[in-house]
């Protein structure tokens, strides 16, 4: 068991970063079997999420989680399954404000500046 301070907390935040690393790897598992019991569009969605997050949060590098994706989807490919579009979430609209009668007019933009070509030098 560590005694100095630093070691302790370091032993308490490895014991959290497993918990939490094994937890998400029993979530891609589990997603990754239900979709190859049963391939279904949101069974290969809820598989890419999972490894999608796997990756956000640092447990699998970016090549592996593609190369199981690929894996998947030729499997569903093979089942004949496509995946579904993904839905856009439509903001919800605000309310409608008060028009004044004065409008503003918008900015005017800048235009950059054009650059001059650089002058040639010649030798006499």
């Amino acid at each position: 068991m560590p005694i100095i301070k630093s070691a302790i907390k370091r032993a308490k935040q490895t014991i959290k970063r497993r918990e939490r690393n094994v937890g998400i790897k029993k979530d891609i598992k589990g997603a990754t079997k239900t979709f190859l019991a049963k391939p279904t569009s949101e069974g290969l969605s809820k598989a890419h999420s999972e490894l999608d997050k796997a990756v956000k949060k640092g447990l699998l590098k970016k090549n592996t989680a593609a190369r199981r994706k690929a894996a998947l989807s030729k499997v569903a490919k093979d089942a004949g399954v496509k995946l579904a579009p993904a839905k856009k979430a439509t903001p919800a609209k605000a309310p409608a404000t008060k028009k004044t009668t004065a409008t503003k007019k918008p900015a005017a933009t800048k235009k950059p500046a054009a650059k001059k070509p650089a002058a040639k030098k010649t030798d006499k």
